[in-house]
């Protein structure tokens, strides 16, 4: 509910309750002998070496739900198919409740999360119109307020990121996919906490705040793995 609240008062959009958004993080090639983890599954569009990390945030950037655990190759509609929050959002509005949305970025509709072009409109999931419709009408006016709205999921993407700088693309994670996946948990973790405490903050050189405190709070990171 505070979600919902939260939403509405930052973006004046009724009933969105977080944005989806996948995002891909480098990993070093599994071995091409390897018979649990295929390379080439490893491979993704953009020709790197990858695992494809779903992500939903709240409008205050926290991570709602991560699922990092498809290879780069899996496509973004899938991994959101054959995930838990879209049968309980299913399940929601089977019961009756209609109330709740996510955003996505294209072709996928605007529920609780707003989601991007891998995902197919529902009923729960609210994507834009497309084509563009023409200006100063209603169908534009729903496109920009999608668009402003879903925007919070690119930043959540770029912010964790910086944090961890282990996730940006040219550092690579060079570990086995499984603990790969557990890192990026953990990363997730973390960040969270860094929101809660309102103490961290990535300016616009990717420099951290209160390192200190941060270098602190990162040890725990054992733990969670």
């Amino acid at each position: 509910m505070l979600a919902f609240c939260r939403f509405n008062e930052v973006f004046d959009l009724p009933g969105i309750v977080g944005c989806i958004d996948c995002t891909h993080i480098a990993i070093f090639p599994p071995h091409l002998e390897d018979p649990n983890h295929p390379e080439h599954i490893y491979v993704n569009r953009k020709g790197f070496h990858s695992i494809n990390v779903q992500l939903i945030c709240d409008s205050r950037m926290k991570i709602l739900n991560v699922c990092a655990r498809y290879p780069g190759s899996t496509h973004d509609c899938y991994i959101w198919n054959n995930s838990n929050v879209q049968q309980l959002l299913r399940n929601l509005h089977t019961a009756g409740h209609r109330d709740y949305f996510l955003l996505v970025k294209c072709t996928v509709p605007v529920v609780l999360f707003t989601g991007d072009s891998g995902y197919q409109l529902r009923e729960w999931l609210l994507t834009p119109i497309i084509p563009e419709p023409q200006p100063r009408t209603p169908e534009r006016r729903y496109n920009n307020a999608h668009k402003t709205t879903r925007s919070i999921i690119e930043r959540v993407n770029g912010v964790l990121k910086m944090r961890f700088r282990c996730l940006l693309k040219h550092r690579v994670l060079h570990y086995s996919p499984e603990m790969a996946c557990r890192i990026i948990n953990a990363c997730v973790v973390l960040h969270n906490i860094c929101i809660d405490q309102n103490d961290i903050e990535v300016d616009d050189n990717g420099e951290l705040d209160n390192i200190g405190y941060f270098l602190n709070l990162s040890v725990t990171v054992h733990k969670i793995i």
